[in-house]
């Protein structure tokens, strides 16, 4: 097991831990109360935000069909944990702002076309009138969206990609209020150099956006993708325990998330401030096992 040490805040590292992107395909049936257990379990680590669920079809996403039932039941009492949600259109924003246990809307924004349809069903256009409606309904809701730019470091689909599309999407976002913006290697291809160079350029550029990293990825090719963007001056990442999940609607063979474990076990070694209670760590990292079977 990993042991978690605390250090002096300084600029705190952010983890998001991401059960639902762990859980949303798996496909056998997760029970909710099973479901309940484990997000309480989550929220007594201490993460900064947990990612708890999705307001989206349940012909879509099946497994998260339960969200409303899951956030209505969850106690917050002994936690600073925020939580939040995926929305992909104007009904499930609606339906995620109605709970005012939720901080953060968490928006999926695909810089290519392709993906965009295969994950929304929306073009670009349609996507950015959505991440309007979305940005707006937040503000009176004293929410905060999060834009997770998926294929932000390449995409298989045939779309043009360069870092020079990332800097002018994120030109573009900044100017419609955007001030979470996570860049997404939906498909794990993302290399060293583009991660270094696109959070190098972008986070000087825009000190009013907090820039993140949710990184798919195997077991041989997190630790040059986390230690790429945390030099570069990244202090929020997205992860999940033991590596589950990753995007069902990008390849038929899921390429895992960033394991939570090993994420702590580098920031340690590089003496970042992080702010998690181990033995809760080590009791949800255990309970884990019983959810991913």
């Amino acid at each position: 097991m990993y042991k978690i040490f605390n250090f002096i805040k300084m600029q705190e590292i952010k983890i998001i831990e991401c059960p639902r992107d762990a859980m949303q395909g798996v496909k056998q049936w997760i029970p909710t109360e099973k479901k309940i257990a484990y997000l309480q379990s989550l929220l007594r680590v201490g993460y900064d935000t947990l990612d708890c669920g999705s307001f989206v079809s349940p012909k879509a996403i099946p497994q998260m069909r339960d969200t409303p039932e899951v956030i209505s039941r969850l106690d917050l009492s002994e936690t600073n944990t925020k939580l939040l949600t995926i929305v992909a259109n104007e009904r499930g924003a609606n339906a995620a702002c109605e709970f005012e246990k939720v901080t953060y809307l968490g928006f999926p924004f695909s810089i290519s076309e392709n993906f965009q349809m295969r994950n929304t069903h929306k073009t670009i256009a349609d996507s950015i009138k959505t991440l309007d409606y979305i940005t707006n309904i937040s503000a009176k809701h004293k929410k905060i969206v999060v834009v997770y730019l998926s294929m932000g470091f390449g995409n298989p689909y045939g779309d043009p990609w360069n870092t020079e599309i990332v800097l002018d999407w994120t030109n573009k976002l900044s100017q419609m209020g955007v001030n979470i913006l996570s860049l997404s290697d939906t498909i794990g291809t993302a290399n060293s150099a583009d991660i270094k160079a696109l959070f190098t350029s972008l986070i000087p550029a825009y000190p009013e956006i907090e820039f993140g990293a949710h990184f798919h990825t195997d077991l041989n090719g997190w630790y040059a993708k986390v230690d790429a963007a945390y030099v570069a001056g990244c202090l929020r990442f997205d992860a999940a325990i033991l590596g589950h999940g990753g995007c069902p609607m990008a390849n038929d063979s899921l390429v895992g998330n960033l394991p939570t474990e090993r994420l702590i076990s580098y920031l340690n070694k590089q003496k970042a401030p992080i702010q998690l209670n181990s033995l809760h760590f080590e009791s949800a990292y255990n309970f884990s096992k019983k959810i991913f079977l």
